[in-house]
């Protein structure tokens, strides 16, 4: 008796989520349809035109703005973006640097650091418990 292994497909939401791309700036093939996790690695690997472009001048994102301007998506949110931007939109945001921007770079950092100190306090313990 074989098994028959049917082929894992997945919304072009998820899709496009895993590709780091704004759905609503792809094809209408690739939103109209279902992309198989074969069609994902293939995009992932040798991405077409359409992907390449999307991903150097956007529009991007939620996830990927936050990433590039060095803020999580709630500081986007606090800071009033809550559409995709393009590229050329984030870089001049960067050259702005406008007040709520370097205020969520700050809180960003701190987050970061935070997380590093206990991460360390965490190892610290660990391997004050193994000797024990």
């Amino acid at each position: 008796m074989t098994s028959h292994q049917t082929t894992q497909t997945m919304k072009p939401a998820t899709a496009a989520k895993k590709l780091g791309v704004y759905l609503e700036a792809t094809p209408a093939e690739f939103q109209e349809g279902v992309v198989s996790r074969a069609e994902l690695n293939a995009l992932q690997s040798e991405p077409p035109q359409w992907l390449q472009d999307l991903r150097r001048t956007g529009p991007h994102p939620r996830p990927v703005v936050a990433s590039k301007l060095g803020v999580s998506i709630a500081g986007l949110a606090r800071g009033g973006v809550t559409d995709p931007l393009t590229t050329e939109q984030i870089d001049s945001l960067k050259q702005d640097n406008p007040e709520w921007l370097q205020k969520e770079r700050a809180t960003q950092a701190e987050v970061r650091k935070e997380a590093v100190r206990i991460k360390e306090r965490n190892a610290a313990r660990a391997e004050k418990g193994s000797q024990d």
